[in-house]
């Protein structure tokens, strides 16, 4: 406990002084983003190269600056929807506890996503979703203009963010807790090379300070999992009548943020960075994500992500 504490202690510190760089050692400071290199950009799709850590205040960056944890399905749908409306971005990964240190050296809270661009810090991914949608093509906007439409997409991008995204986490992170070698695999994409490397001795702490954050117990991923099918089992109804999306003719921010949200209990193929798949993980959680692939929703999300993530 007493290596673990000095180990963060070390990462806040730092977090602070902007001292480790994902791929290149030694790091200026934040203020420093203007003009950051094409390598570390994305745009429509391209695959995100690993960058620096956040040191100080932020200066106003030339490239959009996303604050992600990589595998986290928040950021996910932050990413998707930048990406589809072709907006340029410099995505900073970090790991789960870490994350908050840079969160806030960005100018947000302490959750990711951050999108730090020309309209200020976003420290939401609702609030990153409408700002690509104001600059996405007119055949690749996630919002109608009517106002009952927008107003019901709207209504759902809420009760996933508020019931499938919470609850979907809580029964994974459950389930694979024992699993260090898959944070070790799929949970570093992108991240300083520190993090990566110090990731073994943070994981207790880690899991530890998870299972406090998020509440998580065996009887409240169990619930949990209870409450996820009761979303999928709602969108199955609502696509009973063979539409093909969730409201009206065309992909909207309803789908992205379900098939985005679904991921910790689907694993999908086409994710922003690659996940563990069944056969990877415990044969009861396994069993779940098959269950949960075959169902009518679950087919949906991962149709959403064959056809709209590119």
């Amino acid at each position: 406990l007493r290596n673990e504490r000095r180990v963060v202690e070390r990462l806040r510190a730092d977090l602070d002084s902007g001292v480790w760089d994902a791929a290149h050692g030694p790091l200026r400071r934040a203020d420093s983003l203007v003009g950051a290199a094409p390598g570390h950009l994305r745009a429509g799709g391209l695959t995100a190269a690993s960058a620096r850590m956040l040191g100080g205040p932020m200066a106003k960056p030339q490239a959009n600056v996303l604050v992600t944890i990589p595998i986290s399905h928040y950021c996910e749908k932050a990413r998707w929807a930048l990406d589809r409306a072709g907006v340029v971005y410099v995505e900073r990964a970090h790991l789960q506890f870490v994350h908050r240190f840079a969160a806030r050296r960005a100018g947000g809270g302490t959750t990711v996503p951050v999108l730090v661009c020309d309209a200020g810090v976003l420290a939401d991914s609702s609030e990153i979703l409408l700002y690509a949608d104001d600059r996405a093509p007119a055949d690749r906007r996630l919002y109608p203009d009517s106002e009952t439409a927008r107003a019901e997409i709207l209504g759902l991008e809420r009760e996933f963010d508020d019931r499938l995204g919470p609850h979907g986490r809580r029964w994974m992170y459950d389930r694979l807790r024992r699993r260090s070698d898959l944070a070790r695999r799929y949970g570093t994409a992108g991240v300083p090379a520190f993090e990566r490397v110090m990731l073994p001795l943070l994981y207790p702490a880690v899991y530890a300070w998870i299972d406090r954050h998020l509440e998580i117990t065996s009887a409240t991923a169990d619930e949990s999992l209870d409450e996820v099918r009761a979303v999928f089992d709602a969108v199955a109804e609502r696509l009973a009548d063979g539409r093909r999306y969730l409201c009206g003719d065309g992909f909207t921010a309803a789908d992205l943020t379900f098939a985005a949200l679904s991921a910790p209990v689907l694993m999908p193929p086409g994710y922003g960075v690659q996940l563990p798949q069944p056969g990877e993980i415990p044969p009861a959680a396994a069993e779940v994500v098959e269950e949960l692939r075959a169902h009518t929703a679950g087919r949906h999300a991962l149709a959403m992500f064959g056809d709209h993530r590119s």
